[in-house]
């Protein structure tokens, strides 16, 4: 295939140039950081808001069954999200192969790489197709973290370009690939991973990972008798 973007008058490389070019004006050790960040920190920090979003979910999920249905669904939202990033890199795989579209180091002089070894293809992103397959995987299962989770996707992305390791449409393809594949593989999936959820709820030995313990440590499974309820009813007969 055509390389996508072959002269500095495309608007996608002038856009390369201008934001790699904060990498040249920044401290030595600005860059570092950005070098981790981009290439490890943040999607790190999406994993952590992912395992953070679960134990809220699992802590203000009450004792009715509507409520540990409610949390059930949630949690096969947050169980979608990391397989929807996986099911999205394996699909990135033929895309890159069919574009073939060189690292933006290999076509343009100067500019300030901050990660070396790169030698596979660039369009698109990985980076930005996994953060924002996460970030829309989170907004599906609850808002507020996925607000959170897609403004992490975005700075990823503008990390990846800012290390002169991808062009923004890079970037673009792999936000536009990461969404689509959450979205469009969610309903299926939610019918799916949402009755394995509700059934581990229900359960004696996996209620926990879909609400919290009560404070006599016991799981609070639907239906189940706390043992002041149990000592009440008996004082009642």
């Amino acid at each position: 295939m055509a390389v996508l973007a072959e002269s500095g008058s495309n608007p996608d490389v002038e856009l390369l140039y201008d934001i790699n070019g904060l990498a040249k004006e920044a401290p030595h050790w600005f860059d570092r950081i950005m070098e981790f960040v981009g290439e490890y920190g943040l999607v790190l920090a999406l994993v952590l808001l992912v395992l953070w979003c679960w134990w809220s979910v699992r802590r203000s999920a009450g004792s009715g069954s509507d409520s540990g249905d409610q949390a059930a669904s949630s949690v096969a939202a947050l169980v979608w999200a990391p397989l929807a990033a996986a099911v999205a890199v394996l699909v990135n795989v033929p895309i890159r192969g069919f574009v073939e579209r060189p690292r933006p180091f290999r076509d343009h002089q100067g500019l300030d790489v901050l990660v070396s070894g790169k030698t596979d293809y660039s369009f698109v992103s990985d980076h930005a197709t996994i953060t924002m397959a996460l970030g829309v995987g989170l907004f599906i299962a609850n808002r507020k973290f996925g607000i959170a989770g897609i403004g992490l996707a975005l700075l990823e992305g503008f990390c990846r370009v800012y290390m002169g390791v991808h062009y923004p449409t890079d970037v673009v393809g792999g936000f536009a690939l990461g969404t689509a594949v959450v979205l469009l593989l969610a309903p299926g999936a939610m019918a799916l991973l949402t009755p394995v959820t509700k059934a581990v709820g229900r359960s004696s030995w996996g209620a926990w990972l879909i609400r919290r313990r009560s404070s006599a440590g016991e799981a609070l499974v639907p239906g189940a008798r706390t043992p002041a309820a149990a000592e009440e009813r008996d004082l009642a007969a």
